[in-house]
């Protein structure tokens, strides 16, 4: 039996029909994206969908869409971001063998102190200048050490538990930017810190709590989260002269 053509033909206008089948879930962006990642080679195997497509891509003169231009720009951008890296990591690098540098001179210079006041003037004075700082001090909870007044100039009294309060229980190094400096510690130079770095000293277990504190007038010069193993270095020898200066037991 012949059927008419009409009967068989599909019906258009009035049903709907939906990619992937009647129960398939709405097309989205997503299922369009997982689907061009699962068939990569599906715009070449359909190269007819550039003509309608909108690229970031260049058009040539007879109407195909070239994608290696935007591939070309993505690299450029990838190779742009990488030597700015590379750039910033280089930057870091020169500036730490900097530091590295002005701290053995630092070391240097306090070992040629021919007696403890001429150590902490070193320390308080030529140290800020070979640092570039702006203030150093020594500070000692109640003004002791070992019992008698501070012997020096640079060599400043704090309250008790200062220290604790300044650094924490338990820590040994503070980083502190955008602050305003402390008279306790500071003393006159406070008005001029605006970042600062305080260390706590052991002198002994028989020695009162100390630190030694540095300030910088720039904001950002001391900041959390910088690394203060030459900081720390520092600090240890600072320790280990007093207690040699002054005959402290360890």
């Amino acid at each position: 039996m012949v059927q008419n053509p009409q009967d068989v033909a599909p019906k258009r206008g009035n049903a709907k029909q939906s990619v992937g089948g009647a129960d398939a879930p709405p097309l989205s962006a997503e299922r369009v994206i997982e689907f061009l990642r699962q068939h990569p080679n599906f715009l070449c195997e359909n190269q007819d969908l550039l003509d309608i497509l909108i690229t970031p891509g260049r058009d040539s003169a007879n109407g195909v869409t070239d994608l290696q231009q935007f591939r070309v720009e993505k690299l450029r951008r990838e190779l742009a971001e990488l030597a700015e890296a590379r750039d910033a990591l280089v930057a870091t690098g020169r500036g730490n063998l900097t530091v590295q540098a002005r701290v053995h001179k630092a070391v240097v210079a306090l070992l040629k102190a021919r007696c403890f006041e001429h150590f902490i003037e070193t320390l308080t004075t030529d140290l800020a200048i070979i640092l570039d700082l702006d203030v150093i001090i020594v500070g000692v909870e109640q003004g002791e050490i070992g019992g008698a007044t501070p012997p020096a100039a640079g060599v400043v009294p704090l309250s008790p538990k200062m220290v604790d309060r300044q650094i924490g229980p338990g820590q040994n190094i503070v980083l502190r930017d955008n602050v305003t400096g402390d008279p306790e510690i500071f003393g006159p130079g406070a008005g001029l810190v605006r970042s600062e770095a305080l260390i706590r000293l052991s002198f002994g277990r028989a020695a009162p709590s100390a630190l030694l504190a540095f300030g910088a007038r720039n904001a950002t010069h001391f900041e959390p989260g910088q690394g203060t193993e030459l900081l720390s270095f520092l600090a240890h020898v600072v320790e280990i002269s007093i207690r040699g200066w002054l005959d402290l037991p360890e």
